[in-house]
């Protein structure tokens, strides 16, 4: 069983910066490795993904050109750096893995999920 740990997260004023991390129990270097988040009342929306190499890159539109995600395969981890971040980024986010190097761009997609962290933005 894969285990997803993240850190990260907390309060910040609108315009400012976080980081999330996530580190994973097992070795992912063939797992596609990703981030999801929930809103209050909302359904679990993709954010961005990162296949093996780190070659391939996909960011929801909502955070295009303000988050940037990477990886490193050797720690088994996948960071999320999160600039410019607006009240609308508000909500719990969720580290995702899936197997086999598969795309992983819906909430169904996902094989293995992280415990969650908070983010909150103020205005």
């Amino acid at each position: 069983q894969v285990q997803l740990v993240e850190s990260g997260g907390g309060l910040v004023q609108a315009g400012g910066s976080l980081r999330v991390s996530c580190t994973a129990s097992v070795n992912t270097f063939s797992y596609t490795m990703g981030w999801f988040r929930q809103a209050p009342g909302k359904e679990r929306e993709f954010v961005s993904t990162i296949n093996w190499s780190g070659g391939i890159i996909a960011y929801a539109d909502s955070v295009k050109g303000r988050f940037t995600i990477s990886r490193d395969s050797a720690k088994n981890t996948v960071s999320l750096q999160m600039d410019s971040l607006k009240p609308e980024d508000t909500a719990v986010y969720y580290c995702a893995a899936r197997r086999w190097g598969q795309d992983m761009g819906a909430a169904g997609d996902v094989d293995y999920w992280g415990q969650g962290t908070q983010v909150t933005v103020s205005a």
